[in-house]
């Protein structure tokens, strides 16, 4: 498995969710680790990355100020504090691993290995 995530749940809007992601072999050996998500009848989105070596950050507009990702280099370890969750964030969230060092971290086709998804609802 290369990319294993974790901490999807059920949140009442205002509240918290932190995900996770291990990366394995060639998934955490490369530029850095997204997140993305996909809410039903929407296209999917990117929403936050970081890169293994600089630990420099990448967010969306709609998360920022909101959402946190970090990054844990001895575990090769990838997570995302969700504050301040709203309903409209309700979503399958999964990340991904970027091997290539260039390219756009905002789009998806840049990305060499995705995770399963982890479901995140928001209630109002």
């Amino acid at each position: 498995v290369q990319l294993q995530a974790s901490g999807g749940g059920l949140a009442q809007a205002g509240g918290s969710l932190r995900l996770s992601c291990a990366a394995s072999g060639r998934a955490g050996a490369g530029s850095g680790v997204s997140w993305f998500r996909q809410a039903p009848g929407k296209e999917r989105e990117f929403v936050s990355g970081i890169r293994w070596s600089s630990g420099l950050r990448y967010y969306a507009d709609s998360v920022k100020g909101r959402f946190t990702i970090s990054r844990d280099n001895a575990r090769n370890t990838v997570y995302l504090q969700m504050d301040s969750l709203k309903p409209e964030d309700t979503a399958v969230y999964s990340c991904a691993a970027k091997t290539r060092y260039s390219g756009d971290y905002f789009v998806a086709e840049q990305y060499d290995f995705w995770g399963q998804g982890t479901l995140v609802t928001v209630s109002s």
